[in-house]
């Protein structure tokens, strides 16, 4: 393929958006909610005849779980729609496209970690709309790549990381849910896998999953945020039952990474030690 032509960034300024746009600088051109309507099918299209675009690596999501119940149109045009308008003109084109999905499409009833051959069974309208536009991206463009991932916090934007920072500093107590079970990740490792290893590496195409290693419950992962920055607040454990939401969430979406691990030789690191180094930058940016 040829290096001289650009690669397409959508939902620049998410989190997995923002890492890339630090990682390929104007390697890329980066599109946000602003800029163009993604679910405007005819736009993107004109768009995309335009642009002569190498890669499209989707990050623009309707990620707000608890919203999804009451917003269904507005999720669904953005996790489906956009995925089918971005991938119907992929192959004339000539274009890869590489897609972020969720953990969350399956249901969290296996307790054992989640290969990509395992079928979904997602429980909310997030969920289910994720897992529709990986059907139709893998329905119009076949030869597509789709990264499912989970827990994704970053420097970034509002996440689990930065909230729990911003309550524990309070001094009061956090309660926080401790069975539900799954593996956070951050966006820059994501980023960087994706910049590294599949656009200036080799293609790929398929379902891979993508996350830190290790697993951890919310009350784990808020254990060790306190932790790693250095504030001294109790967090108490407390089970899902105790903490009512619109959607219902998984209780286990550990992903099994062996397959991403075998093709691309790669080394996944512990969640651990990713979160010490986000939260450095956290400190170093926001204080």
């Amino acid at each position: 393929m040829n290096n001289d032509r650009k690669i397409l960034v959508t939902g620049c300024n998410g989190q997995v958006g923002s890492e890339l746009r630090r990682l390929l600088g104007g390697r890329a051109v980066y599109v946000g909610r602003d800029d163009l309507d993604l679910t405007d099918r005819d736009a993107v299209e004109r768009f995309m005849r335009i642009g002569d675009f190498a890669y499209a690596v989707n990050c623009a999501a309707y990620t707000a779980v608890d919203r999804a119940e009451e917003e269904k149109l507005a999720c669904s045009r953005a996790n489906v729609d956009i995925v089918e308008n971005l991938a119907r003109p992929a192959d004339e084109l000539d274009y890869r496209i590489i897609h972020i999905s969720t953990d969350y499409v399956f249901d969290g009833h296996s307790w054992r970690p989640y290969n990509e051959s395992d079928k979904p069974e997602p429980l909310s309208v997030y969920a289910s709309t994720k897992r529709r536009g990986e059907t139709a991206l893998l329905g119009l463009a076949p030869g597509s790549m789709i990264i499912r991932t989970g827990w994704l916090y970053s420097s970034y934007g509002r996440n689990f990381v930065k909230t729990i920072i911003e309550r524990g500093r309070k001094g009061t107590p956090l309660r926080v849910v401790a069975d539900q079970i799954g593996t956070p990740t951050y966006a820059e490792d994501l980023a960087k896998f994706i910049v590294n290893n599949v656009i200036d590496g080799h293609w790929t195409p398929g379902i891979f999953n993508y996350s830190g290693e290790g697993v951890a419950s919310w009350y784990d992962f808020a254990v060790a945020i306190l932790e790693e920055a250095g504030i001294d607040t109790p967090v108490i454990p407390i089970p899902t039952s105790e903490y009512p939401t619109a959607a219902e969430r998984p209780q286990f979406t550990v992903l099994d990474k062996s397959k991403v691990k075998a093709v691309y030789g790669i080394t996944l690191p512990h969640w651990r030690n990713s979160l010490r180094d986000a939260i450095k930058k956290i400190m170093q940016t926001n204080g």
